[in-house]
C-alpha cells in the first residue's frame, strides 16, 4: 500500500459499516480519504478517532446525497478544487426496501435504482474523467457488490435490490473492457459479500427489527474490517494484476 500514501479516495456511504470500515483502514495506511453520506455527523467521528489513533493518513467527511446528480458532481468539484482530484473511488453506497416485484412500491425501486445503479455510474463517470485528465495512469475503481450480484435468492423483499446488484456485476465487467479499450492501466474490481453484520438489515426491515436480528444471528455474519480486507488486498496487488472479482461469504451461508 506504500504506493497509496498522500494520495486520494473516494469512499461513498462511509458513515456506517463497510464503507466506515474501508474509509479507516484506507486512512491507517496513509491516504487522504474523502468519505461522503448523508449523515456526515458520524463520519466527523470517524474521522476524530482516526487523529485520536494517529493514522498517518487523514479522513475528510462531506455530506452528499447519491440519489442527487447535482450533488455528486458538486462533490467531485469541490475534491479537485481542494485535493486536486480522485486516484481511488470505492463505490460502497447501496440501499434496499422490501418492495416485492408483485407488490412493492415504484418510489422504493426508483431510489434503489438511483443509489446502487446511478449513482454508481456517477461517481464512477467522474473519478475516471478526474484520472484522465491528470494522467493518472493507475487508479482504481472499486464497486462493492453483493453475492445476490451473482445469484437470485428466494426472498421477494429482495429481488429488485438483488436486480440492481446484477447491474453492478454488469457495469463493474463492462467498465473493464472500456477501460482496455481506451488503453488505460485504470484497473475495476467488484468486491461481493454475503451476509455482513452492519446496520444494512435494520434499514431493510426498520420496521420488524427482529427479522434483521434473527439472520444476523443465525450464523457468524462476516463483519465491515473483512470487506476493508479486501479492498486492501485489492489495492496492493502488483499493477500487472487485474482482480475482477472477489466473493465472500461467511464459512456457515449456505447460499
Amino acid at each position: 500500500m506504500d504506493c497509496w500514501k498522500g494520495r486520494v479516495a473516494l469512499v461513498t456511504g462511509a458513515s456506517v459499516g463497510i464503507g466506515a470500515a474501508i474509509a479507516k483502514s484506507l486512512a491507517q495506511h496513509g491516504m487522504k480519504v474523502v468519505g461522503c453520506a448523508r449523515n456526515v455527523q458520524q463520519i466527523e467521528k470517524l474521522a476524530s478517532e482516526c487523529v485520536r489513533y494517529g493514522f498517518s493518513g487523514t479522513l475528510i467527511p462531506y455530506k452528499c446525497d447519491l440519489s442527487v446528480e447535482e450533488e455528486i458532481l458538486s462533490m467531485f468539484s469541490w475534491i479537485k478544487d481542494q485535493h486536486h482530484g480522485v486516484d481511488v473511488c470505492i463505490n460502497n453506497a447501496g440501499l434496499a426496501f422490501p418492495e416485492p416485484l408483485l407488490c412493492g412500491k415504484t418510489s422504493g425501486w426508483k431510489t434503489m435504482m438511483d443509489v446502487n445503479v446511478i449513482g454508481l455510474s456517477v461517481c464512477t463517470h467522474e473519478a475516471y474523467q478526474s484520472m484522465k485528465e491528470r494522467n493518472v495512469d493507475d487508479g482504481h475503481i472499486i464497486n462493492i457488490n453483493s453475492i445476490c450480484g451473482h445469484q437470485v435468492m428466494p426472498n421477494a423483499d429482495g429481488h429488485f435490490y438483488t436486480a440492481t446488484k446484477y447491474a453492478v456485476t454488469a457495469l463493474t465487467e463492462g467498465l473493464r473492457q472500456e477501460l482496455r479499450e481506451a488503453k488505460t492501466h485504470i484497473r475495476a474490481t467488484c468486491i461481493s459479500p454475503g451476509y455482513v453484520e452492519t446496520e444494512f438489515a435494520y434499514r431493510l426491515y426498520e420496521h420488524e427489527p427482529e427479522k434483521a436480528a434473527a439472520a444476523y444471528k443465525s450464523i457468524k455474519c462476516l463483519q465491515g474490517d473483512d470487506i476493508a480486507t479486501a479492498v486492501v488486498y485489492v489495492l496492493s496487488a502488483p499493477p500487472h494484476v487485474q482482480i475482477g472479482d472477489i466473493q465472500m461469504r461467511p464459512v456457515e451461508q449456505l447460499t
